[in-house]
């Protein structure tokens, strides 16, 4: 690798969204210190920028997961808005925004009140019946402090057969789809940490990783061949996504001995590493946003600080 020194100090000079995270996971800076970084998501740069759209009434855009004024139309013409409530809470815990500030518990709370989701009317931290969804409100959820063991529930009984999961099942799929499965593994993981584990979630969570070890991150069962090229260029915000560095990142996340077939996976990681250090931007989805971060084609600091973090932990836990 290249010597990281100047891309850290690259990387800190940024928002503290990416600093105390970078202090944290790159540099094993004191709690106290990282944690005072991290108070600043609220008040400055992204995390602040996000906030000033909230509603009043604790919503973002006036939907859980399409804007109140988003029509068909809208959607053909601009692809899928992501200003909604469900995108901008999983937006404010990557930024790190402190579960346990007057902010966010008032967030909280107005959500419970006030949010229902566009499928049927239900309470959003009910849930709603699709599995990436509702995965990924479990993991904003666990992250504020908020009961969400019944959806958890839910996903356990929706896993398919090879072990992932797939929000198409509701329309008849039978089998697991990368996307969905990465969601929902982020979720267990979550949900683990937080409020302990079970012998019934453990092994949902186990099967998860193995229907994507198999695969080796990226390729088909039968074949061998690459399932998407898309799986192999790295984006952010990831949305509901999959991508190679998402699948390994949260294979860190899980920490552990590092399983050998996520080499192949780390190989490709190394590789589209520029000559500066860094990692680029590799494409964006499409659809309204609050404000861009980075730019496409360029170096991306948010890839770049989970690229190094990754490639920590398989250097200090796989001997190579």
């Amino acid at each position: 690798m290249v010597s990281t020194g100047s891309v850290i100090d690259w990387l800190l000079d940024s928002d503290p969204a990416i600093r105390w995270q970078v202090m944290r996971d790159l540099l094993d800076a004191p709690e106290t210190e990282w944690q005072a970084e991290r108070a600043r998501v609220e008040t400055e740069g992204w995390g602040a920028k996000l906030l000033s759209h909230q509603d009043a009434d604790g919503q973002w855009a006036g939907g859980a997961f399409l804007p109140a004024d988003y029509s068909e139309e809208k959607w053909r013409a601009q692809g899928q808005a992501w200003t909604a409530t469900c995108f901008s809470l999983q937006q404010l815990h990557e930024f790190g925004l402190d579960p346990t500030s007057q902010r966010a518990r008032n967030t909280i709370d107005l959500i419970g009140r006030h949010c229902r989701w566009d499928h049927d009317g239900q309470p959003f931290w009910d849930g709603e019946v699709e599995e990436c969804i509702n995965a990924r409100t479990v993991t904003a959820g666990v992250y504020f402090g908020v009961d969400v063991s019944r959806i958890v529930a839910r996903l356990l009984g929706e896993r398919q057969a090879d072990g992932g999961w797939n929000c198409e099942r509701c329309n008849g799929s039978h089998r697991s789809s990368f996307h969905t499965t990465i969601n929902v593994l982020e979720a267990l993981l979550a949900y683990e940490r937080a409020e302990g584990t079970t012998s019934e979630i453990r092994a949902a969570r186990r099967a998860g990783e193995e229907y994507l070890l198999e695969r080796h991150l990226f390729r088909g069962l039968a074949r061998g061949a690459v399932v998407d090229e898309r799986y192999l260029a790295f984006l952010y915000p990831y949305r509901w996504r999959y991508d190679v560095l998402r699948g390994l990142d949260h294979f860190r996340a899980a920490g552990g001995a590092p399983d050998p077939r996520l080499a192949e996976a780390i190989a490709h990681l190394r590789s589209k590493q520029g000559p500066d250090g860094t990692w680029r931007l590799d494409w964006s989805l499409k659809g309204p946003v609050w404000f861009e971060m980075e730019t496409v084609g360029e170096p991306s600091r948010w890839i770049t600080l989970r690229a190094l973090r990754i490639l920590r932990w398989w250097n200090e836990n796989a001997g190579r």
